[in-house]
């Protein structure tokens, strides 16, 4: 029979190795050609490695969680061999280290009633003879930790701590929040939903807040840009790609409306209900998960007062809208209620000035609060 060893193929892109997230075969499986076998993620997506022939899996390396290095040994098979019963497992042997483990009659019986294995504490007794003391302080770190779950952080819960850990410590961020009169654009934004055809989608709030960015940002380019920090360069974009922060059972991800500045209303929230759809259902591509500019994140009715939000790097600016509340506000002189939003958006303080940034604010706010050009 002949063995063959597959390694973790070349992903490209300059990655030189991969996360391993989950086995989807175990020892002694019997594979298919093109069988799915394991899957692994890099910093750019995750991967699916399929059985390249048939044959008998006789030894996985890694465990979820490890990286594995490019042209590392990932699955050994056996091929073209029939399927075989894994070997009995050995019969387990007392422990020489059990039999010589030195504790009084008591400290043993204590160890059982609490299903202590004595060989698993350090003695501090002559000839490493376990004490009561001993015990007891096994017994007390296993109390502290009664009712307490641990959960390794892997795959994309981890990939998303590293970029928001690199963000924080690279980027010396600043929030500006500002509030917004909300009122003209809810009533548009009702008539619109009350009036729109069987094939187009329900409008929410974000592709207003994109409509209001391609208007805006021709007049703060750098707003729309990446910043590489160690090359010291500004790429500044003409196109608009805006990235938007979705929650899906796999963690944020951020899907990318690429050209929203060739999107009328009706094309953006078809494009936003179009990723945000393939995200959660795991089916976005790569290129639908980078290459964003800019990016818009908003929680809805969670999104409370304010938040700071962290820049997706290499971008300069991230916009957090919050939720929507009727407030009572001071308009010529008199108290009124009206619908207002606090717009809250973090800067790379290495790129954007505070005036800059209060500028496209007040700029952002003033196209919402006069939303008809957004209909364009």
């Amino acid at each position: 029979m002949a063995r063959y060893v597959f390694r973790l193929p070349d992903i490209g892109e300059g990655v030189t190795q991969a996360e391993l997230i989950a086995w989807h075969v175990a020892l002694g499986d019997r594979l298919e050609e093109d069988q799915l076998m394991a899957e692994v993620m890099t910093d750019k997506a995750s991967v699916e490695m399929t059985a390249p022939a048939a044959g008998l899996v006789v030894a996985l390396h890694g465990a979820p969680g490890e990286k594995i290095a490019i042209g590392a040994p990932l699955v050994e098979l056996e091929l073209d061999a029939p399927p075989v019963e894994p070997p009995p497992a050995p019969p387990v042997l007392p422990s020489p280290a059990s039999t010589a483990t030195l504790a009084s009659p008591a400290t043993r019986r204590r160890a059982r009633e609490h299903g202590i294995a004595l060989h698993d504490v350090t003695g501090t007794g002559p000839d490493g003879r376990i004490t009561a003391a001993d015990l007891e302080n096994v017994l007390a770190r296993t109390e502290a930790h009664a009712g307490v779950r641990e959960i390794r952080i892997i795959g994309l819960r981890r990939q998303i701590a590293a970029r928001m850990l690199e963000a924080k410590r690279n980027i010396p961020h600043f929030t500006y929040v500002e509030e917004v009169d909300m009122t003209a654009l809810e009533v548009l934004r009702a008539a619109l939903n009350a009036n729109r055809a069987g094939d187009q989608p329900k409008l929410s709030l974000l592709p207003f807040l994109m409509r209001a960015l391609v208007q805006v940002l021709p007049r703060f380019p750098q707003l729309n840009a990446h910043y590489d920090g160690e090359a010291g360069v500004l790429r500044l974009y003409e196109p608009v790609h805006i990235g938007i922060a979705t929650q899906t059972p796999a963690g944020l991800l951020v899907p990318v409306v690429r050209h929203a500045e060739a999107l009328d209303l009706w094309g953006a929230a078809r494009e936003l209900t179009r990723l945000a759809a393939a995200a959660r259902e795991g089916r976005a591509s790569r290129q639908e998960l980078t290459g964003s500019t800019i990016t818009l994140s908003s929680l809805g009715a969670l999104g409370g007062l304010a938040a700071t939000p962290i820049i997706n790097a290499p971008e300069v600016t991230v916009i957090a809208s919050n939720k929507l509340a009727e407030r009572p506000v001071v308009r010529d002189g008199q108290i009124t209620i009206r619908t207002m939003m606090n717009l809250s958006a973090s800067f790379d303080h290495r790129i954007v000035d505070g005036f800059e940034a209060a500028s496209f604010i007040q700029a952002l706010r003033e196209m919402l609060e006069h939303p008809t050009t957004l209909t364009a």
